[in-house]
């Protein structure tokens, strides 16, 4: 029915069909949460089947010439999450730990990476600057599930504290990673012949343009934090915010550059210059529908049918071999990478010996940088690397979030036992020893008078007092003017 509508150009506007193909997208994808929550998996998995099955591949219920016209997405969605991950490069926190988690994340990221080069390149037989690639990407994870993971559990402790400056350092690898690896790729797929000042030039351009962008990234969060005045409203603070994020990855765009690392930057700036916490949280509640766009998409560009079948262009081996194989490769790799990082750094057991359980899920910023470099190597090639990076991402996504979990268990960061989680005197003011019940009681009493009426959602909350401060001043000016 779709499609007979889409088809029919002469008396259905094009804009019509964009707003109906967006509307379909998000009530899809919506919908598809409602079954993921059931079986508690997370919704990024719910976006991807979603896009599926409404994509080419099912039912092509959205026209190809809108699904091409999204290319877009990947680039504001991968800049709010990088925004957002900035605000977790606390400079008194990373002073603490800075050459312990230094040393992890390299060992760990590198490590990981090089066990899939090996293994895809010299084994699986894959094309040189593709297996590159694809060992770039390895290094990243998922910043979103771990933290989100973390503050469901109330973790805490050294463990959460390095499991978090991991993670996001993590990223900073796998960016840098991946410039350096989409320049070498080029170069191979450009030059027959490799050698010679010509390739170091090719290799140091990509580190000095990211240095630019750090740079520029900087800036940017120093202007934010000139425009975001104390006397600004809080609803002015969110459309400034998400203007420069906009005009940050335009500008980006423009000179063929990725802004992630720069949106990190920016993000890192502004919370370090400012202590301001609660822009992070109103742009976490506002960013889920662009997130939810980026990822449908994704899964409608996803072609189920290159999954088992070998594409020329990298090798001889079927892609869901490759995805099969990178999706082990790299858990390993983390796992052994963050267990000799912390062996190195003399950290404690609970990090040694559990911290790469924690680094396991992978999606969001590999989706991206997936998309990224699917669009700069094009054809097969870029095709390939999607499927690849997309049919592990669900795989992560499955067994990501159990495995954070595990890890915060393991290393004692968070308790399930009462009596650890409410402190109550064991005895009375007259000096008594309270019964067992009564203790019980207590702490129950305890936990009431602590809980809200309703659950509270700090991203909620946030957006919701913009809001309400919108609706006040409006009124205000009403009254002035009456």
């Amino acid at each position: 029915m779709f499609q007979l509508m889409y088809s029919n150009s002469e008396t259905v506007k094009n804009s019509s069909v964009v707003i109906i193909s967006i509307a379909i997208i998000l009530f899809v994808g919506f919908l598809f949460t409602r079954f993921t929550k059931k079986i508690r998996l997370p919704n990024v998995t719910a976006y991807i089947i979603a896009g599926i099955i409404i994509g080419p591949c099912v039912f092509n219920i959205i026209p190809t010439h809108i699904i091409d016209g999204m290319d877009f997405l990947p680039d504001i969605a991968l800049a709010f999450i990088a925004f957002s991950v900035g605000q977790y490069f606390k400079m008194h926190t990373i002073r603490k730990n800075f050459v312990s988690v230094f040393l992890i994340t390299l060992c760990e990221s590198l490590l990981a990476s090089l066990f899939i080069f090996v293994v895809t390149y010299h084994i699986l037989k894959i094309e040189i600057s593709f297996a590159i690639i694809l060992s770039a990407l390895g290094a990243t994870t998922a910043p979103a599930s771990t933290m989100l993971t973390i503050r469901q559990l109330g973790a805490k402790g050294h463990f959460v504290d390095m499991l978090l400056q991991v993670v996001a350092f993590d990223d900073v690898i796998g960016i840098i990673a991946y410039s350096i690896a989409i320049s070498i790729a080029l170069y191979f797929s450009n030059n027959t012949h490799v050698g010679g000042a010509h390739f170091l030039l090719e290799i140091a351009k990509p580190l000095f343009f990211n240095l630019f962008v750090i740079g520029l990234g900087f800036i940017f969060g120093l202007l934010l934090k000139c425009l975001l005045t104390s006397k600004r409203s809080t609803d002015n603070r969110l459309i400034i915010a998400i203007a420069l994020l906009f005009a940050f990855c335009g500008l980006c765009e423009m000179l063929n550059l990725s802004p992630l690392l720069g949106c990190m930057v920016m993000g890192m700036t502004y919370s370090n210059v400012t202590n301001d916490d609660k822009l992070f949280k109103q742009l976490e509640y506002f960013s889920p529908p662009l997130l939810l766009l980026f990822f449908v998409r994704s899964g409608m560009i996803f072609d189920l049918q290159a999954l088992v079948k070998p594409m020329g262009s990298i090798g001889s081996v079927p892609l869901i071999v490759v995805s099969v194989v990178y999706f082990a490769l790299r858990i390993i790799g983390k796992y052994l990478g963050a267990f000799f990082g912390s062996l190195i750094a003399r950290e404690t057991k609970q990090v040694r010996l559990f911290l790469g359980l924690a680094l396991v899920p992978q999606a969001g910023v590999v989706i991206g940088l997936s998309a990224l470099a699917a669009r700069i190597l094009g054809g097969e090639t870029g095709k390939a690397l999607q499927t690849i990076i997309l049919a592990s991402s669900v795989l992560y996504e499955l067994i990501g979030p159990a495995s954070a979990k595990l890890s915060l268990y393991l290393s004692h960061s968070y308790t399930s036992n009462l009596e650890d989680v409410v402190k109550i005197p064991e005895v009375d003011d007259e000096g008594r020893k309270k019964t067992e019940i009564e203790l019980l009681i207590e702490r129950i009493q305890k936990i009431q008078e602590e809980l809200p009426l309703y659950p509270v959602n700090e991203a909620e909350l946030a957006y919701t007092e913009a809001a309400e401060n919108c609706s006040i001043q409006s009124l205000g000016a009403d009254e002035e003017k009456g």
